[in-house]
């Protein structure tokens, strides 16, 4: 059976045929078309979450992992708004999320009626596209209108770029009936994969100015593991002239890269900045963490700036873009490296000697550094198991890994996106729900308090573990410059506090650690990452000392810089 809602039973039918298979439904009555054409489809997947928020940060999570389209479906009114930050961070990550919001006739619109809002075009600004279909289909026309609707919908979620694309779906009441499972012959179209070239005199062009450049330093972003692309990168690092730079969030690891940048640039003076300085600058992937990188390069503007990618080609971040290529990052290496040659000089070795210098300066700093971030940071990722999905929290957890080298032993995922700290437990939750491997949440203590609703969720998996890195505030706002030189810092920046995450843990039956000294995450890991009862995640709270951290985290940078 299916809903007498032809165009909710439809976007079911279509989606399941094209091969999705999970949607996350938050309850409600306006949406139950939609409840009962996807939740007793039989191979669909429909899962419920409760808090709106949480539910399209949780899908969120699910299709970063499977890199297919995951369904969100909603009741009308401020319910949909709850999806906003979710479909901002998803448009920013590339990240296939089909969002279906029930609505009310047009008719009803702005008349009073309960739970009404303008829901059409509601996410403008932060959609790949967004449709609405009819209320009423009544003729073969419709239906066939209708379904090449959901299909270049589901499309347009995985490319040419991949996104968050919103359907808005009117019901009349009543909205409870149904009909037999539609059984209908169809033919849907297929994403198109664009083929992204640039011509052979624009190539030769390139080629003319890589050779003749004599330092030339590569930049990536935010990526997924692809082992083509750092096998290529590898080939291209291989000379002396060639500096590659990257993040943890890159999933490059031990590719030939220097994957601590802050300890890098963080050291050079304004008399040697010039040595460093490329003279062409080759970025990729998505956004960069490293504010020190971002602002060394736009202070440091390189004479060409190369930005590869088949959408965001024109992504300016250093101020100093020249050629902006529309190309996959893998087949534009695979033409360069056809045609470059290498060079003797000195600029390969000028980085990596001050990346060992930082090395080293880095664990004699650690060797008899107080306990605080820094040192749990330490701790963690080398204990954190291997094999494991490593989602990091925005704000500080992100922004400690990148001062540890990146380790082929995990995948890092972090909703660099957005930057936000809303809905980090909820996509970790979704990761570990599909990814079937474990899976470590390091976050902050603001950014879990923020979305404790993740744990309101009957999907909670025994592969979940989340690590809570406790120091009473947004620590973040002790380490930039400016908060501190107001009298404002601990109430309105940091938001100063002394709750604890035990009895959230407590009330949602979800087993709880906890840590404030490295003597005890010591005792305490093992039983952390050990099988838990029911199979049931765990929440590992580390407290630390607040207004030290910022303290040894500045005398850390200071150090490196002796």
């Amino acid at each position: 059976m299916t809903s007498d809602k032809l165009n909710a039973a439809l976007a079911a039918e279509v989606f399941a045929r094209k091969g999705m298979r999970h949607i996350v439904i938050s309850p409600g009555s306006r949406n139950a078309p939609l409840i009962i054409a996807f939740a007793q489809h039989p191979v669909i997947q429909a899962l419920i979450v409760i808090d709106e928020r949480s539910a399209a940060f949780f899908a969120l999570g699910i299709a970063q992992q499977t890199r297919k389209t995951v369904a969100i479906a909603c009741t009308s009114g401020s319910a949909v708004l709850n999806y906003a930050p979710a479909i901002a961070e998803a448009y920013y990550q590339k990240i296939p999320l089909l969002v279906l919001t029930a609505d009310r006739p047009s008719h009803l619109i702005d008349q009073g009626d309960g739970q009404t809002i303008r829901q059409k075009n509601v996410f403008a600004n932060y959609i790949v596209k967004s449709y609405e279909l009819p209320e009423e289909i009544n003729s073969e026309e419709e239906k066939e209108a209708a379904v090449d609707l959901i299909n270049e919908a589901i499309n347009l979620t995985l490319t040419p770029a991949g996104g968050p694309v919103h359907i808005n779906l009117p019901f009349s009441e009543p909205i409870y009936n149904q009909i037999p499972a539609l059984n209908f012959p169809v033919k849907f179209s297929e994403p198109e994969i664009a083929k992204h070239e640039i011509s052979e005199n624009e190539i030769n062009r390139l080629v003319q100015t890589w050779n003749s450049s004599a330092k030339k330093l590569v930049l990536v972003g935010m990526m997924e593991p692809d082992e083509k692309f750092r096998n290529l990168l590898g080939q291209l690092a291989d000379d002396d002239a060639v500096v590659v730079l990257s993040e943890t969030t890159s999933n490059l690891n031990e590719c030939c890269i220097i994957s601590c940048i802050d300890r890098v640039v963080s050291t050079i003076e304004p008399d040697e900045a010039n040595d460093f300085k490329p003279d062409l600058l080759l970025t990729f992937g998505g956004h960069v963490v490293s504010k020190m990188v971002k602002a060394f390069l736009k202070n440091n503007k390189p004479s060409f700036h190369w930005n590869i990618d088949p959408v965001d080609f024109n992504m300016d971040t250093y101020q100093s873009l020249t050629d902006p290529v529309p190309m996959n990052p893998g087949g534009f290496l695979e033409k360069l490296l056809l045609k470059t040659e290498k060079k003797n000089n000195s600029y390969r070795d000028l980085w990596k000697e001050r990346a060992e210098r930082s090395e080293q300066k880095h664990q004699e700093f650690l060797a008899h550094c107080e306990y605080s971030d820094l040192k749990v940071f330490e701790y963690l990722l080398k204990t954190v198991p291997e094999n494991s999905n490593l989602q990091l929290g925005n704000s500080t957890p992100v922004r400690y890994s990148q001062l540890f080298r990146a380790v082929r032993k995990y995948h890092y995922n972090s909703n660099r996106g957005t930057s936000g700290i809303d809905g980090t437990v909820s996509t970790a939750a979704g990761a570990a729900f599909v990814n079937g491997i474990p899976t470590t949440l390091i976050t902050g203590d603001i950014g879990f308090l923020y979305d404790s609703n993740a744990l309101m969720n009957h999907h909670l998996t025994g592969n979940l573990r989340i690590i809570i890195i406790n120091n009473g505030g947004g620590g973040i706002f002790r380490f930039i410059p400016g908060p501190d030189t107001t009298s404002h810092l601990e109430k309105f920046f940091e938001g100063r506090h002394s709750w604890s995450a035990k009895y959230i843990a407590k009330n949602f039956d979800v087993p709880y650690y906890t840590a404030s000294s490295l003597e005890e995450l010591h005792i305490v890991l093992p039983q952390f990452y050990e099988n838990q009862k029911d199979e049931r995640p765990a929440i590992l709270e580390i407290f630390t000392p607040n207004e030290k951290n910022a303290v040894i985290l500045r005398n850390y940078f200071a150090f490196l810089k002796i």
